[in-house]
């Protein structure tokens, strides 16, 4: 492939031969590793330029531009619940005047009715203008049951570290003499109303290797930090450990998590004497809620009983008094999925429990009530074959919101009470004309037998191969599951949508290492398995290939964060069968991963290079390490932030710099805001969509 952006220039990156680069010393672009360094910024600030003096050129980029920003805008959007606080809602509005959003509250009754009446808590972006900073909402935690005193987080620029302050919602106020603590990758939780688990940055002995508290304190009101009471701490190996509570009917249940990794934790409840009984829970098992006195969790690997075995994936139960007692009785089984199906999201309102369960990747709500001698669970009415989402529950009261949406119906949001039917009460107008396409669920192949489970969006009437962008995950056990397409691929707005209006297609493809199938679909890609998401996201285009839908060299590989890992694997590995790879807030150094920001956290997905048989078996699919100084590597455009503390921006800059040496095609974005989400705010997000267009268009999308 000829390299049509001509990135190489005065301050180009060297070119230097293909390197083992089994080390540190090995790396000849580790200097971009440096987040601001001025050599490391200047080289962005250069492939900035250039790919936007290339791509803005496009004639479809400001037509695209416009319309995201028209969509992401749009005041008919859904002014969705962000929390239940007795009788009053609350909701984060952002539109074309509030880019950075207005925190607000009305009266749940009339939120309900359709007539809400805001009241304005916070305005962001005034806060921001009067304190001289660029706030971006990181949301808030309002002690129940009386839901007056919240602990909201703002962050600068859109980092995963927050400023934490006390906010009386009653006066609409900061509380002065409150509650405060400084930008960190705080954990800050009510213990009681004068009380708070506390774990904060005090010093690198204070935080794990991967980058969050290893200390649980608790800090009583009107008193400095300094005298806050250690009452826990975790090893430096660890991934953290925080304190959190829970309210179940007048009981608040108290509770301290220490992760040793990102799938393993053990949790201790914290009696009313702050003694402390570890939970039977297995360490691989999923805290959930607390309901009815009864502890639930979901299985992650069978467990053993004595009546029986369960099997991974259910949800269990155990009554928490007995436990405070020091006594430890069997768990009851409350739900267990079937062979098909998975439980992605679990909330409680205030005697029920509510379940989101995924059906061959389809939505489906479950109620489940406590009774004896078990618990009873009943499918709720909503529309099928859709994509649905828990939003929030009353605490007071036995009522869930639910969105439900498709690739071609745009969100309805729906107020779902224990007794009586589902009622839509909102729902978001359509932004284009669904009756030109078609969406079908497929099904691909994989190297090892396993039916892989596709969304497959077309013009209506298409024949032949189109030009199409597939966007996968695969990973942590994050299901990807359809969206309105002005939503489509995540972070990247309506590109989906824009692709598809371009004569194109669209896949969502559901690969292993998510949660589609429960447990099992993540164990087979996880660590020395993780080759299998591969095939699998291949299978896919191959099998498009196969039905004569699409054309090798004419499909776009798209994936975000640990998708970065993803893409860049699979773009290695097969160039002959992709064109086009979009890489966002990408992993893509497995060499180095471990030790930049909070990748240490996430060596039980991966593996640990520093182990030799770990980086064995994930040296044969890093990215970074397997890209090939070779003609035809798949043209790729990296976006990412400069303020991203969870995945390095070093991991883009050395594919880009290593791409450049190697003469081949790519395109780089790096915003100095935004934080691992990319983008703070409705502008940005326009941008980055538009030139994503512009970039597909110019590399698959038009002819040869």
């Amino acid at each position: 492939m000829v390299a049509r952006l001509a990135l190489v220039a005065a301050l180009a990156v060297p070119a230097a031969p293909l390197l083992a680069q089994d080390t540190d010393a090995d790396d000849p672009y580790i200097w971009l590793e440096e987040i601001k360094g001025e050599r490391a910024l200047e080289q962005v600030d250069r492939w900035n330029a250039e790919t936007e003096a290339l791509l803005t050129a496009a004639p479809e980029y400001p037509i695209a531009r416009a319309w995201a920003k028209q969509i992401l805008d749009d005041d008919r959007q859904i002014a969705m619940p962000t929390a239940i606080y007795g009788d009053k809602v609350t909701n984060l509005w952002r539109d074309a005047d509030n880019p950075r959003g207005q925190w607000r509250i009305a009266n749940l009754a009339d939120y309900q009715a359709g007539t809400p009446a805001w009241r304005v808590l916070i305005d962001v972006d005034k806060l921001g203008v009067t304190e001289g900073q660029s706030w971006v909402w990181h949301g808030a935690d309002c002690l129940a049951p009386e839901y007056r005193r919240c602990l909201v987080s703002l962050s600068p620029g859109g980092t995963d570290a927050d400023v934490v302050r006390e906010f009386d919602i009653a006066t609409g106020t900061f509380v002065e003499g409150g509650f405060t603590l400084p930008e960190a990758k705080s954990s800050v939780a009510w213990y009681d109303e004068d009380t708070l688990f506390v774990g904060t940055d005090e010093g690198e002995a204070t935080m794990t290797d991967s980058g969050y508290p290893r200390l649980v304190k608790l800090w009583e009101r009107g008193r400095a930090f300094s005298t806050a009471r250690l009452v826990t701490e975790g090893l430096k190996g660890d991934v953290s450990v925080n304190g959190f509570s829970v309210l179940d009917g007048d009981t608040r249940w108290r509770f301290i998590r220490r992760s040793s990794s990102f799938w393993t934790s053990e949790h201790v409840l914290v009696t009313e004497d702050r003694g402390s009984v570890l939970l039977p829970l297995p360490n691989d098992a999923e805290f959930e809620t607390v309901l009815a006195g009864h502890v639930i969790a979901k299985l992650n690997s069978p467990l053993e009983r004595s009546r029986g075995t369960v099997p991974s994936g259910a949800l269990v139960a155990w009554p928490l008094a007995p436990i405070a007692e020091g006594q430890v009785s069997e768990p009851i089984v409350i739900f267990r999925p079937s062979e098909t199906q998975a439980v992605e999201e679990v909330t409680a309102s205030q005697n029920r429990l509510w379940v989101k369960v995924l059906d061959d990747v389809s939505g489906k709500l479950i109620e489940v009530s406590p009774g004896y001698p078990g618990w009873f669970s009943r499918e709720m009415d909503l529309p099928p074959n859709s994509t649905l989402s828990l939003v929030t529950a009353t605490g007071t009261g036995d009522t869930v919101f639910v969105t439900v949406e498709g690739m071609l119906t745009p969100p309805t949001l729906y107020s779902v009470p224990s007794e009586g039917e589902a009622r839509a009460i909102a729902s978001e107008p359509a932004q284009f004309d669904a009756s030109k396409f078609t969406v079908e669920q497929r099904f691909a192949t994989s190297k090892d037998g396993t039916k892989v489970p596709y969304y497959l969006a077309r013009p209506k009437g298409a024949e032949g191969p189109l030009p199409t962008l597939i966007h996968a995950y695969g990973g942590f056990r994050a299901a990807q599951t359809p969206k309105y397409l002005t939503a489509e691929p995540y972070r990247s707005g309506p590109l989906g949508l824009f692709w598809l209006e371009s004569g194109h297609a669209y896949v969502l493809a559901n690969i292993r290492g998510g949660g589609e199938y429960g447990p099992r679909w993540h164990e087979d890609a996880l660590r020395e398995k993780r080759q299998n998401s591969f095939d699998d996201f291949h299978a896919v285009g191959d099998d498009l290939v196969a039905e004569g839908l699409a054309t090798p060299g004419k499909i776009a590989a798209s994936g975000r964060s640990n998708g970065g890992v993803l893409v860049g694997a699979v773009a290695n590995q097969r160039p002959d069968l992709y064109g086009a790879i979009i890489s966002g807030s990408p992993l893509i150094d497995m060499r180095r991963y471990n030790k930049l920001l909070a990748g240490a956290s996430w060596m039980a997905e991966y593996g640990n290079p520093d182990v030799a048989e770990d980086w064995a078996f994930m040296r044969d699919w890093s990215p970074y390490q397997n890209l090939r100084d070779v003609a035809g590597h798949p043209a790729s455009f990296y976006y990412l932030s400069t303020l991203d503390d969870r995945v390095h921006p070093g991991h883009a800059r050395k594919m880009a710099a290593k791409h450049e040496a190697f003469g081949q095609t790519f395109y780089y974005h790096e915003y100095r805001e935004g934080g691992h989400s990319v983008g703070a705010d409705h502008e940005e997000d326009a941008k980055r969509a538009a030139l994503l267009l512009a970039f597909l268009n110019r590399e698959i999308g038009g002819e040869d």
